[in-house]
């Protein structure tokens, strides 16, 4: 494997593996340094650099690349919001109560952004028209909400 030309070839390969890696995995930035790196070890491969220089030339860009990317991955992390999947999203948010919720596990009708939903009070209370409440569960095809006197300080911040 000193063969220059076989070098050539197997940097391009881990360049190609690395960066369709990176596209499909999900994460940030995890294989993207490595690709650069054989990307760079392949240019110098072409080039004529020593098989010892390509593969510092790998090393070096790789970790560095781990290192500054790691600040963006981070901010991207921090970032990214976790809204559940389908209806699962409403969870923890904020609604407008249209329709009185009556007690007893009868329903009523909250708004959640724009969406309309049939709604039960968390406790089996009442809950009047145009209280503000927080959807605590989903069952089915309407939402447990609890009432604005149960909801904790800036809870409708993080809507």
């Amino acid at each position: 494997m000193n063969d220059p030309e076989s070098w050539r070839w197997l940097w391009l390969l881990l360049a190609f593996v690395f960066a369709v890696g990176e596209i499909l995995t999900p994460g940030s930035f995890i294989l993207l340094p490595f690709a650069i790196g054989a990307a760079l070890a392949t240019l110098g491969a072409f080039l004529g650099l020593p098989v010892v220089w390509e593969c510092l030339l790998f090393v070096v860009v790789s970790v560095a690349g781990l290192f500054a990317f790691r600040p963006l991955a981070r901010h991207l992390d921090r970032e990214a919001q976790d809204n559940g999947v389908g209806s699962l999203r409403l969870v923890g948010q904020t609604a407008t109560v249209l329709r009185e919720i009556p007690g007893g596990g009868e329903l009523g009708m909250v708004r959640v952004g724009r969406e309309q939903w049939r709604a039960q009070s968390i406790n089996d209370t009442p809950i009047a028209a145009g209280a503000t409440v927080r959807v605590a569960d989903v069952q089915g095809t309407h939402v447990v909400v609890a009432a604005s006197e149960t909801l904790q300080p800036g809870d409708e911040a993080r809507r």
